[in-house]
């Protein structure tokens, strides 16, 4: 998929969402095959695991806590990044939007009104375009926080399906 289309369909709120479904459904089938072959060779170690069996054993703790680690970083920075900035936006606008609505509900003249409304207009308009790219931001914060746990849940079923054959 080139960039151009790749960037056109994140900007979609619908298609980010999408996406972000796409990529948890990948992370939920490699933990799967993960999880069973880990359960596996534990039971098989029984109470006497190798010294291969205790590394892996000990790395899959390091693992989840790098993944959640990072998965954390990310989702605060994006936050930081974009929802933060968007949110103050959404409420400077609906603020301006309130203003302008209560400046037109006050008009004296018919024509004073006119200009109030499509001020009013112009306010809510624009505060309803914000709120609208929240749902963008949000998944973009979930999608950056299921990144670091897809990227170790895929190559671990892809590392330990190698090991069982």
């Amino acid at each position: 998929m080139s960039s151009l289309t790749s960037a056109a369909r994140l900007a979609n709120p619908l298609m980010q969402w999408a996406d972000l479904a796409i990529k948890t459904h990948e992370m939920l089938l490699s933990s799967g095959s993960v999880i069973r072959m880990r359960t596996e060779r534990i039971a098989l170690a029984g109470l006497t695991p190798s010294a291969a069996d205790l590394a892996e054993f000990q790395l899959m703790g390091q693992e989840k806590l790098a993944a959640a680690s990072e998965s954390g970083m990310a989702m605060a920075k994006q936050w930081h990044n974009s929802h933060f900035s968007l949110a103050n936006r959404a409420l400077q606008q609906w603020l301006q939007s309130t203003t302008a609505f209560f400046s037109m509900a006050g008009s004296v003249t018919p024509a004073q009104a006119a200009a109030r409304s499509d001020a009013f207009v112009r306010a809510t308009t624009r505060t309803a375009t914000t709120a609208g790219q929240l749902s963008g931001a949000a998944a973009r914060i979930a999608r950056e926080g299921l990144k670091p746990i897809h990227a170790a849940a895929t190559s671990n079923a892809r590392r330990l399906a190698g090991l069982q054959s």
